[in-house]
């Protein structure tokens, strides 16, 4: 995670390439949230850079991505076992993501998944009965089932896709072979887990 953003050593601004700056990005930089969050000292200093970089997501309207970075700041926390930063950035991603436009149905699931963690499990539970009630495709109920159960359990651990999801086929079917296939449903479902 350490190489996923870059960030300037003078200014703060971070980015997964800060050669390329969004336009808005400097009035960002200089406003007092901004720097207010660059000198917060109890935050750890990777957490900050995906935080800074939410910030400048948010503060141009790309409060999915902001969602993303903020979700990835909590990784960092969970990493570091600062719970209680971990929760309230889940907290914060999800009103991001709830922010913006319409979600998509890996939105929906990393809503679930990051209110349960959060240990929000009501709502984690009424978004998870949201998602079930949608009818999505067998493996996303798959895995708004297993959400389901651990809210039920009050289990905000980390889980994988694994778990919910039966194994795959030891040898794949004679049709299949030499097919490619893309990254698919599989790839991004695995994705939600991967923290």
């Amino acid at each position: 995670m350490a190489r996923w953003l870059q960030q300037c050593p003078q200014c703060g601004y971070a980015a997964p390439d800060i050669t390329r700056t969004h336009p808005a990005a400097a009035a960002v930089v200089g406003a007092a949230p901004f720097r207010a969050l660059l000198a917060e000292g109890g935050h750890p200093p990777l957490a900050r850079r995906f935080l800074a970089w939410a910030c400048v997501l948010e503060e141009t309207g790309a409060l999915h991505a902001a969602a993303e970075a903020t979700l990835q700041a909590a990784w960092v926390a969970d990493d570091l076992d600062q719970p209680e930063l971990a929760r309230e950035w889940r907290l914060d991603a999800v009103a991001l993501w709830r922010g913006g436009p319409a979600l998509d149905l890996e939105q929906m699931v990393r809503i679930v998944d990051a209110l349960r963690r959060a240990e929000a499990f009501d709502d984690a539970d009424s978004a998870a009965e949201d998602l079930a009630r949608a009818r999505p495709p067998e493996n996303v109920a798959q895995v708004v089932a297993l959400e389901r159960r651990l809210i039920a359990a009050g289990d905000s651990a980390r889980h994988t896709v694994a778990s919910a999801l039966p194994p795959p086929a030891r040898r794949p079917h004679a049709s299949i072979r030499g097919q490619k296939s893309g990254p698919g449903f599989w790839a991004t479902l695995k994705r939600l887990f991967r923290r």
